[in-house]
């Protein structure tokens, strides 16, 4: 069980690990489950207006800080998780939204950290076989940084950042089911493969994964239609060594599943 609960109590959230022959995951089972509501608007970043099942207006948490580009469509069904905790203003947070053309895309970044961390624990990830001590949040590199996790492997150390990709723009790619990232112009991050670079040359591991929490995406890119100055440095980060992988997310309202890897298009 990881911490972090996106605004659920650990009580309400429980990380399995499923082995088979032809399958491993993780999953994230949601109880209660997800509501349905219909999305009507994301205004100042953090909020959201949406109509309950019921009809009764809801101002809930939008844990997104990105422009959720692609991701926003007026009258779609969304999906929203509701928190116990008295100290929050609004109980409820958005979860999933229902893209214009129709997909599903899983909003809450922070979820995405707790999978991919999961994963990794559970050694579901053949590239970190062998890799051990896996802690979050550990500051590192010249710009003030802090990575989403860091594993140790005899005196050496993997640096591993997460992005949660929800992006799908069909016509900007050859293949349609082509998903991007960033969703807007990141600075931050061009500052992580900087920092993940840096950690290469000096003799560290680093890897970028992408959790996709999308339907209808199967494999990822930097957009440098958005971006040039992120795609550019990811071409810069693989030539150096860094690692780039993405894991694919399926969603619904009782649980979301980490599935398997995708490609990534640098």
């Amino acid at each position: 069980m990881l911490g972090y609960d996106g605004g659920l109590t650990s009580s309400q959230v429980r990380l399995v690990v499923e082995h088979s022959q032809k399958l491993k995951n993780v999953t994230m089972i949601l109880t209660p489950p997800f509501q349905q509501g219909v999305f009507l608007r994301r205004y100042k970043r953090f909020f959201a207006d949406i109509t309950t099942a019921s009809g009764t207006p809801l101002t809930i948490h939008c844990p997104n800080t990105g422009s959720m580009r692609g991701c926003l469509a007026e009258g779609s069904p969304c999906w929203y998780s509701f928190s116990n905790n008295p100290k929050r203003k609004l109980a409820a947070t958005w979860e999933i939204a229902t893209t214009p053309l129709g997909h599903l895309a899983g909003i809450n970044t922070g979820r995405a950290n707790a999978l991919v961390g999961e994963a990794i624990r559970s050694g579901l990830m053949p590239q970190l076989a062998g890799w051990q001590e896996l802690t979050p949040e550990v500051r590192y590199g010249e710009e003030n940084s802090r990575a989403d996790w860091c594993l140790q492997r005899e005196g050496r150390r993997c640096f591993i950042e997460v992005k949660n990709v929800t992006l799908l723009e069909p016509e900007v790619s050859n293949r349609a089911d082509c998903g991007h990232f960033p969703d807007a112009v990141s600075e931050r991050g061009s500052k992580h493969l900087r920092e993940l670079i840096r950690m290469v040359e000096q003799g560290e591991r680093a890897m970028l994964v992408y959790c996709v929490q999308h339907s209808g995406i199967n494999a990822v890119a930097p957009a440098i239609h958005i971006d040039p100055t992120y795609a550019k440095w990811c071409v810069r980060a693989k030539e150096a060594g860094v690692e780039f992988v993405a894991l694919k997310a399926q969603l619904a309202a009782e649980e979301i599943r980490l599935t398997h890897s995708l490609p990534v298009l640098v």
